[in-house]
């Protein structure tokens, strides 16, 4: 699944008590559709991200900067404090990316570090060789 939107809030980054780096927020995307004279409305969704991932996202990401992220959907249980059992179903972040378009920021992007130097598996375009594509002039476009 591949989600765009904006960060609610400043990610945080943590460690697991065996040192795995992870972090977790909400995105808020809008939602298409919307009905002549309202306003846009928007879903928000947890998102979890492990690892370089996690660490990519706390260095170049805060509030109200937009994302592009692919990820899994994930569901769990868990037992809260009082003792009730909670679902919770969130998105696994695997892959993130700075959005395309510019849009409204509440920080200056000429900060960002190039998507080259971004983790391997947070990078947007995979690396394709010419010798891949047809040398031919009947090509149908």
């Amino acid at each position: 699944m591949v989600l765009a939107g904006r960060l609610v809030a400043d990610p945080e980054l943590k460690r697991t008590s065996s040192g795995v780096e992870v972090t977790s927020f909400r995105l808020a995307v809008n939602q298409d559709y919307v009905k002549s004279r309202e306003e846009k409305k928007a879903d928000f969704f947890n998102i979890t991200a492990w690892r370089q991932t996690a660490a990519f996202i706390c260095k170049y990401f805060h509030k109200g900067n937009g994302i592009v992220l692919k990820g899994r959907l994930q569901s769990r249980t868990y037992q809260a404090q009082d003792g009730s059992n909670r679902y919770i179903v969130e998105v696994v972040a695997d892959n993130v990316e700075f959005p395309l378009s510019g849009g409204k920021s509440n920080d200056d992007t000429s900060n960002y570090a190039p998507t080259a130097s971004a983790p391997a598996q947070a990078a947007a375009v995979s690396d394709t060789s010419s010798a891949d594509f047809p040398v031919d002039d009947d090509l149908p476009f």
